[in-house]
């Protein structure tokens, strides 16, 4: 597992734009895009533009959305509880880089 870093410029880019729901750790699970969802924003736009929500890539994966973890955003704004939830399974599984990312987003969602 590697840190995506067009994804994590991205996130970044979105904060500074002030494109962030600053909601709670808990309510990742109501406001993550469903598989649906997911499936539909990758036929329209291409796996390059997909890419761009995930900070994780998992190169010994096949297929499109196998390969693309640790979520952020409900594919429009930063959710502060993806961030949260990420940073904390990124811990747990040890990618430090992937941590240390989320741990910088979620600096710059709450001095926001």
């Amino acid at each position: 597992m590697k840190l995506n870093k067009k994804a994590y410029e991205n996130a970044k880019s979105l904060i500074r734009d002030g494109k962030v729901v600053r909601d709670s750790r808990d309510d990742w699970s109501e406001h993550a895009p469903s598989t649906k969802e997911l499936s539909a924003y990758l036929d329209e736009h291409g796996e390059g533009e997909y890419s761009r929500w995930f900070l994780g890539v998992d190169d010994d994966e096949s297929g499109t959305k196998g390969r693309y973890k640790f979520p952020f955003s409900d594919l429009e704004k930063v959710h502060r509880c993806a961030v949260i939830s990420g940073e904390s399974r990124a811990s747990q599984y040890d990618h430090d880089e992937i941590r240390d990312a989320l741990g910088d987003l979620l600096k710059r969602i709450d001095e926001g």
